[in-house]
């Protein structure tokens, strides 16, 4: 086992209280996945990193009481072990998928039918990158990191993105993926959070804008 998949096994352990390993090993095995270069096991582990600082610094993740958290962090560290878990870059359905895997998951643990469809909800979150309330801004900031990584690890993941979609012809690529970019450019703000705009938002434009000069001139 990976170290990256020892760190998903400790937050499963504490979510699943040490039972059902046969969901885990599902979860291991679909990120084990031959096509994976940045989608792996590794990117779940820094998305839970992510998500732990994320929901101890946001001033507004406390709890209004013990019954009515803000931030119910076992249902966003669900959504993120599965958040990814169907990945097929050849579909349009992938987060749709990921989120019926989830709230399957979340049934066979025993949660609630209120945070089943939560887990589902913050998986579906994914897709857009825009979030509706706490829960998902941790974790779709905690998804979109990446992005305001240093300039070496965010080329590490241009390039295992592209890797994943080398069916893709390099001017359709190029199309496409530059048009994703603007549209993240386009937005007020990359982030969600105070914590990742404060830490990340200029270093994440900086390196989208760098990635659209490289698309442009080839």
């Amino acid at each position: 086992m990976t170290s990256p998949e020892v760190e998903l096994r400790a937050v499963w352990q504490q979510l699943a209280h040490g039972e059902r390993d046969d969901l885990l090993h599902q979860v291991l095995a679909c990120h084990r996945e031959p096509l994976r270069r940045y989608h792996t096991a590794t990117h779940v582990m820094w998305v839970l990193r992510h998500i732990a600082r994320l929901a101890a610094a946001e001033p507004h993740a406390a709890a209004r009481d013990d019954s009515h958290p803000v931030l119910d962090l076992p249902a966003i560290q669900l959504a993120a072990l599965y958040h990814d878990i169907v990945y097929d870059p050849r579909a349009t359905d992938n987060e749709a998928r990921s989120a019926v895997l989830a709230e399957r998951a979340a049934a066979e643990l025993g949660w609630t039918p209120a945070r089943t469809q939560l887990v589902g909800r913050l998986v579906l979150a994914t897709a857009g990158h825009r979030a509706t309330d706490t829960n998902e801004a941790v974790l779709v900031d905690a998804d979109l990191a990446i992005l305001g990584a240093a300039p070496a690890e965010y080329q590490a993941y241009v390039h295992g993105v592209r890797s994943e979609y080398a069916h893709v012809a390099e001017p359709q690529w190029r199309t496409g993926r530059a048009a994703v970019l603007r549209g993240f450019v386009a937005l007020p703000h990359l982030f969600n959070t105070v914590t990742m705009r404060t830490e990340r938002e200029p270093r994440a434009r900086a390196n989208i804008a760098a990635e659209l000069a490289a698309l442009a001139t080839g």
